[in-house]
């Protein structure tokens, strides 16, 4: 589980990615389940779609990798929109960064500062599988 210290501070650096590259408009940390961690630059309910909406991409694309690429795993998944960009990516052991950028924001950067935010935090972001409860189906 994610302290309320840890919260704020990935927020921090969440913060930190969208302010540092041209036409990013937001990021959000997710477990791989799809729940919210942290995220800028969007209101509750945007980061709880955004994180829902994430996390099938994540799983369809690691689905992909086992049917079709031997296991492989997931390093990214892009979607291009008209008028935006959206990338997922691996965050840790359960744990995704999605980030969603204008269309004119240059992808190179963007995937690099990710790859660079996720690299220093790794250990912070694991998201432990969650277990059944002994007796309650939960």
């Amino acid at each position: 589980m994610v302290s309320d210290a840890q919260t704020q501070n990935l927020d921090w650096l969440l913060k930190g990615l969208v302010e540092r590259v041209p036409g990013t408009r937001s990021a959000l940390l997710l477990s791989a389940d799809g729940l919210r961690k942290a995220a800028e630059g969007l209101n509750d309910d945007e980061a709880d779609h955004m994180a829902a909406l994430a996390s099938g991409l994540h799983s369809l694309a690691r689905s992909a990798g086992v049917r079709f690429a031997d296991g492989a795993d997931v390093r990214q998944v892009v979607v291009e929109l008209d008028t935006a960009l959206l990338f997922v990516s691996a965050a840790g052991s359960g744990a995704c960064l999605a980030v969603m950028a204008d269309r004119e924001a240059d992808a190179a950067v963007l995937g690099y500062e990710m790859a660079m935010l996720v690299k220093s935090v790794r250990p912070y972001l694991a998201t432990p599988a969650r277990t059944q409860t002994p007796g309650t189906g939960h």
